[in-house]
């Protein structure tokens, strides 16, 4: 598989969950790709547990009531250092011209600028970073005003 080169930021999109042109950040740092997810909750479908959560990006920007299929529990270390246990779903995520099944870690991103964070495992083996580059396979014109 030929490996695209993308920037420290991106815009990307969920399919499963229906949201396009969310701003990310591309982040190596983190192993496990983020999104910003509030009211979460577990529930049992068919004997398959089903996170139902909220995607709230402020006053009047994006609220959307999304599902995903729950994958594990995990111990995540934040970039301040502090280990919080969260839940982790996993979802179609497109970034340019790859769309591939990518776990995501449901955290209240609320006070960081980006709303989602690519992380290395979801790169790897897909991507190439360069981190004095920005939209290098999509376009910031892409990224929906909700969510700026």
């Amino acid at each position: 598989m030929e490996k695209h080169t993308v920037g420290w930021r991106e815009v990307v999109s969920l399919p499963e969950l229906d949201i396009t042109g969310i701003p990310a950040k591309i982040d190596t740092g983190a192993r496990t790709s983020s999104l910003h997810a509030v009211n979460i909750d577990l529930f049992d479908r068919d004997g398959e547990e089903v996170a139902r959560f909220d995607l709230d990006f402020g006053a009047g920007k994006a609220y959307r009531h999304c599902e995903a299929i729950r994958v594990a529990h995990r111990t995540i270390t934040s970039s301040n250092g502090t280990a919080e246990e969260r839940l982790i779903v996993k979802t179609v995520l497109s970034m340019g011209a790859h769309t591939f099944r990518a776990e995501f870690s449901l955290a209240d991103r609320s006070d960081m600028v980006f709303p989602m964070l690519v992380g290395r495992t979801a790169l790897k083996n897909r991507y190439l970073v360069n981190p004095g580059r920005s939209f290098l396979i999509s376009n910031r014109e892409d990224a929906k005003e909700e969510f700026l």
